[in-house]
Formats: C-alpha cells, sequence, structure tokens
C-alpha cells in the first residue's frame, strides 16, 4: 500500500505527516544536543531534560504515538531516565555523531520535501486554471445558443408577417444563420475544452498527484530510516562508556530497531484514509436543443424532445479539490464530527474506559463495605461511619457511570450501523442468517436464593462469582426493579428464529416470577426491547403478541429509547 493510492486525497494530511516528522528530527537532535550540556550536572540535569522531552499528552490521547518513531524517542527518553547519575563522558561523542549529521540531514529533508510539496501546489493551479477555462467555454456556448434562439424567433416571426419587408426578413435570416454558426463554434470549442480538462483531471489525480505522493512517502521513509539509525547511534555511543548500563542502553537499542517506516506509513493510512472515491468525469451539458432549424454535420445532438435542459448557476459539484483549507470542526461528545469508522473507534475507546472506571468503583465499593464489616466486628480498628460518605459518593459515581455506558453504548450502536450502511451492508445481501451463539441463553438455577433477600441486603452483600462473569454496569440492577417491564427499545427480527429449551435469566426479573427461555420470532416482526446484551450473545425481547425471551442479538436491529 502507498499513499499515491490509498492517500490520494489527504494532501494537507501529508503536509502534516511529513512537518511532523522532521520536527521529530528537530527535536531529537535538540534533544541530543541539550543532553551533553547537561551531562556534567549528573542524574538531576539529566531526568529534567528528559522530562521536558517526554509527550504532554498522554498516549492514548495523542495519534503521534502509533507511530514506531515516536515510540521508539518516547522509549528512549524512559531508558535515558532509568540510568541518570552516569552520564559524563559521552557528550562529545554524541555531539559529533548524532548532532551534526542528523542536523545536516534534517536540511537536506526539508529542501526536498519544500520542492515536492511546491510541486504539487503548481498541478493544482494548473488544474483550476483549465476549469475555469471550462467553466468560461461553457458559459460562452450557452450565450450563443440562447442569442442563436432568439434570433431564429425573429426570422420565423418576419418570414409570416405580411407586412415585413423582403429585406427585412432576409436580414433576420442571415442574422439567425450567423448566430447559429457562431453557437457551432462555442460547442465545438467547449467539447474540446471539456475533453482535454477530463484529460488534465485524470492525469491530476492518477498519474501526476500520486507520484508526488510516493516521492514524499519515499522521502519520509527514508528520514525515518535514518531517525532510527540516529536512535542506534545514541545506544552505541553509550555501550561505548558505561558497561555499568549495558541493559539499560540495549533497550534503547531495541528502541532504536524497532522503527519500521513501512509500518509508519501503515499506521498514517489507517488513521487517515477516507475511503472517498476519486471524481468521476465532467458530464456534457448540451445547451443546443433549440437550433435544430439550422443543423449541422458537426453537431453533438439534441434531445428527442427539443427542449432545451440548461442547468442553472446553482446546480452543486462534488468536490474536485482536496487542497482547499477546511473549515475548522466543532468537537462534539459522540465524536458525530468525524467520519463513520473513526466515530467509532473513538467511541469504543471512551465505552471501554468508562466501563474499566466502573469496575474500579465496583471494586472499591466493596473494600470500603469489608472495611465496614471488619470496623463493625472490631471497633478500636475505627469508626464504621466515617466510612458512609466515602460509600455514598463511590455509589453517586457508579450511576454516574452506568449512565455514561448507556450513552456511549447507544452512539456507538448508531455508529456501527452507519459503517454497516457505508460499507453496504444491506439485508438483501444476507443470503442466510448468522450463526446464533454457541453459548445457551442465561441460566438462572440460583436465582431463587440470590433473590430471596431483599433490596436492602442485596445491596449490602459482595458480588458473587456469577456477578463478576456479567457486565459491570449489571451488579446494581436491584437499584431500578420498581418497573422491570418498561421496555428500553425496540427492534426488528432480521431473520427467522425458533426458539426452543427453556432458560431462565438468572440476576433479572426474579421478583416478577418470569421465567423466560429462547422465543420463536419472525422475519421483519416489530418487538420490544427488555434487555440488552449483556455480552453472551442473547437479547431479551416481547413479542407484541404477548410472550417474552431470548433471542440471539445478530438477529436484530436494535433502537434503543
Amino acid at each position: 500500500m502507498d499513499w499515491g493510492t490509498e492517500l490520494w486525497d489527504q494532501f494537507e494530511v501529508l503536509e502534516r505527516h511529513t512537518q511532523w516528522g522532521l520536527d521529530l528530527l528537530d527535536r531529537y537532535v535538540k534533544f541530543v544536543k541539550e543532553r551533553t550540556e547537561v551531562e556534567q550536572a549528573y542524574a538531576k540535569q539529566l531526568r529534567s531534560l528528559v522530562k521536558k522531552y517526554l509527550p504532554k499528552r498522554p498516549a492514548k490521547d495523542d495519534p503521534e504515538s502509533k507511530f514506531s518513531q515516536q515510540q521508539s524517542f518516547v522509549q528512549i527518553l524512559q531508558e535515558v531516565n532509568d540510568f541518570a547519575g552516569q552520564r559524563e563522558l559521552v557528550a562529545e561523542n554524541l555531539s559529533v555523531r548524532v548532532c551534526l549529521e542528523l542536523a545536516k540531514y534534517s536540511q537536506e529533508m526539508k529542501h526536498e520535501r519544500k520542492m515536492h510539496f511546491q510541486e504539487g501546489r503548481r498541478a493544482q493551479q494548473q488544474l483550476e486554471s483549465g476549469f475555469k477555462q471550462l467553466e468560461n467555454s461553457k458559459r460562452k456556448f450557452e450565450r450563443d445558443c440562447r442569442e442563436a434562439e432568439k434570433a431564429a424567433q425573429t426570422a420565423e416571426r418576419l418570414d409570416q408577417d405580411i407586412n415585413a419587408t423582403k429585406a427585412d426578413v432576409e436580414k433576420a435570416k442571415q442574422q439567425a444563420h450567423l448566430r447559429s454558426h457562431m453557437a457551432e463554434e462555442s460547442k465545438n470549442e467547449y467539447a474540446a475544452q471539456l475533453q482535454r480538462f477530463n484529460r488534465d483531471q485524470a492525469h491530476f489525480y492518477f498519474s501526476q498527484m500520486p507520484q508526488i505522493f510516493d516521492k514524499l512517502q519515499d522521502m519520509d521513509e527514508r528520514r525515518a530510516t535514518h531517525l532510527g539509525a540516529g536512535y542506534g547511534l545514541l545506544s552505541e555511543a553509550e555501550l561505548q562508556v558505561v558497561p555499568i548500563i549495558a541493559k539499560c542502553l540495549e533497550g534503547m537499542k531495541v528502541a532504536a530497531d524497532a522503527v519500521d517506516a513501512k509500518n509508519d506509513s501503515q499506521v498514517l493510512i489507517e488513521l487517515h484514509k477516507s475511503g472517498f472515491a476519486r471524481p468521476g468525469d465532467v458530464e456534457f451539458e448540451d445547451f443546443s436543443q433549440p437550433m435544430n432549424r439550422v443543423p449541422s454535420d458537426s453537431s453533438l445532438g439534441t434531445p428527442s424532445d427539443g427542449r432545451p435542459e440548461l442547468r442553472g448557476p446553482g446546480r452543486s459539484r462534488a468536490k474536485r479539490w482536496p487542497f482547499s483549507k477546511k473549515n475548522k470542526t466543532v468537537v462534539t461528545e459522540d465524536f458525530s464530527h468525524l467520519p463513520p469508522e473513526q466515530q467509532r473507534k473513538r467511541l469504543q475507546q471512551q465505552l471501554e474506559e468508562r466501563s474499566r472506571e466502573l469496575q474500579k468503583e465496583v471494586d472499591q465499593r466493596e473494600a470500603l463495605k469489608k472495611m465496614k464489616d471488619v470496623y463493625e466486628k472490631t471497633p478500636q480498628m475505627g469508626d464504621p461511619a466515617s466510612l458512609e460518605p466515602r460509600i455514598t459518593e463511590t455509589l453517586n459515581n457508579i450511576e454516574r457511570l452506568k449512565l455514561e455506558v448507556q450513552k456511549y453504548e447507544a452512539w456507538l450502536a448508531e455508529a456501527e450501523s452507519r459503517v454497516l450502511s457505508n460499507r453496504g451492508d444491506s439485508l438483501g445481501r444476507h443470503t442466510r442468517p448468522p450463526d446464533p451463539p454457541a453459548s445457551a441463553p442465561p441460566d438462572s438455577s440460583n436465582s431463587n436464593n440470590s433473590r430471596s433477600q431483599d433490596n436492602k441486603e442485596s445491596s449490602e452483600e459482595p458480588l458473587s462469582e456469577e456477578g463478576q462473569d456479567a457486565p459491570i454496569y449489571t451488579e446494581f440492577d436491584e437499584d431500578f426493579e420498581e418497573e422491570p417491564a418498561s421496555p428500553i427499545g425496540h427492534c426488528v427480527a432480521i431473520y427467522h428464529f425458533e426458539g426452543h429449551v427453556t432458560h431462565i435469566r438468572a440476576h433479572c426479573y426474579s421478583m416478577t416470577g418470569s421465567s423466560e427461555g429462547t422465543i420463536s420470532m419472525a422475519e421483519g416482526e416489530d418487538l420490544s426491547l427488555m434487555e440488552e446484551d449483556k455480552g453472551d450473545g442473547w437479547t431479551r425481547v416481547r413479542r407484541k403478541q404477548g410472550g417474552e425471551g431470548y433471542v440471539p442479538t445478530s438477529y436484530l436491529r436494535v433502537t434503543l429509547n
């Protein structure tokens, strides 16, 4: 995979990425230079320098951290921090072999990059100029056609007017013929200009710009490789001087070898590939329909009904210029400002983070409860009442995180639906339904015992092993059991499903005495969503004619309230 093919419309992205690569090279050179200055100050100054050059943003929020070049640089900083205090005799070697050589190489890369982007902008300007000429010839063609039609109508009116003189009629006919000839010439000019523009556009998108992007890719990969070699020089200089820190230096060597220019190119493609198709040829717009009175052998033809099909100036056109400046994007909480695939990834990350936070709060609540039990049994160790504010705060955090998890799950479902829609995954494309989950629907053999106590007692008990296996946000469902029968959404059956063995839900709705197993449903049937998939591949639904049970989640199209 190469940039010219996969990133044909990402001119600005490539410009930022190549600039970032050169900045990273300059930052590394500057890092080594400043490091030689602080070598004499030993550990404290060296650790301060490492801290200065560590990325400011967390790795999960920094897309640059996905590149092996950046990862290697961060790893080197960590290794330097580990063996700080042993640094004094390597300054001269690093200054000559790293700073001078890489600084010189950085200047060469900057010059090469500048030439490639100047070439790309010139190509863009040429194509834009050709498009303007095409628009001018099209407007001239349209204007001449209208004038020719008007002149022909005037000649016909005078020809039928008995009061008009023969000279006037002849003059009008000559004028109509002249206008018709001018329109025909404009038509030929427009057709030629259109053909020339389409040829130039195809050359621009399929040959000229891909070649420039491939050159940029080769340049960036050479820079990354050279930068990786620079990382290696740093470790070699250390290994020559201090055997004691050989282990740390070996780690730096590993980090240097981890620079993978090809993989970084692939990462860039995965981060910024838009998936948009290249624009097609501009269609020919024929303005010569009313010219049937003066036919020409070189005419390109008119519609059979003889009516002009003129396109107004407000007709929208697909975006053709990947180099224009983009409007500032307003960042939204549900990441709807991103393309569907990028939105799905970000929502998935947010959902995983909220789930981890929720599990942490649940674990903390259990720890506080155990500590409270110890205080109650052994008062001299502490006051149980002192833990109540922290327990309350933890419960509030759990409820808040549960709501956030539900919110991100709904957004994620919408994003995944949009991704499937963009990929053209429609119901008609499936020749057969997917296989149901390999595991059986949820079993509730222990539900009678676990639900025999009241809500307060159950809320004070530690999580059972079964509860640990369930999703973390279901551990406090007993707090909301006052309305167990309210649907939380609706869904449509994508495939037919035949229910069979009866199963009982282990941890939900035991107070109602319900005992739902799998339930049959017909393709296209509307169902009420009673409970979301807890990770086992089954969803609980209610049929309109009555009856509740579990069906495979992959057989449904779900919409939450």
